[in-house]
């Protein structure tokens, strides 16, 4: 099933960092993609730029039917976070994420939820429960560029 966003930048600024950042819809290797740009810094106790969507609008999206996330990404070559949300989690600190690779060529990334490790919570992930999902440049100072043309949820064959 594929997931038609709206995806909104966020950056450490939040949070009184100085990573700085954007969002753009652009042509990326020769498909249409949006891109997330930034320059991700620790300094202020801060190291993020991301991309982020809420799933149904706010609500609740039960993606308990699928098995995982597809993605079809490209990038910079550097290591980025998929990330999920759920109204287990209270804080802003708080998510499932799992890591990939945006390659230089566009790849297509099917990440089972099993994949999603718990970060800041000992909750376990309830994909009946899917709020918000996220793709983040962090916790390094870096160069983010990624850029996403396609998201969508899968089910083993």
């Amino acid at each position: 099933m594929n997931l038609d966003l709206n995806w909104e930048y966020v950056a450490d600024t939040v949070m009184g960092g100085v990573s700085t950042g954007g969002l753009s819809v652009e042509r990326y290797n020769g498909r249409d993609a949006v891109v997330l740009r930034g320059d991700v810094s620790t300094e202020n106790n801060g190291g993020f730029v991301q991309m982020a969507s809420d799933l149904a609008g706010g609500a609740i999206y039960d993606a308990s039917a699928w098995d995982g996330i597809e993605i079809e990404v490209a990038g910079n070559s550097e290591v980025y976070d998929l990330r999920l949300r759920t109204p287990q989690l209270s804080r802003p600190w708080q998510s499932f994420r799992a890591d990939f690779v945006a390659t230089g060529e566009w790849q297509t990334l099917s990440i089972p939820f099993a994949a999603f490790e718990p970060n800041n919570t000992t909750a376990t992930l309830d994909r009946a429960q899917l709020q918000r999902i996220g793709i983040l440049g962090v916790g390094r100072a870096f160069e983010a560029e990624v850029a996403l043309a396609g998201l969508r949820f899968y089910r083993d064959a």
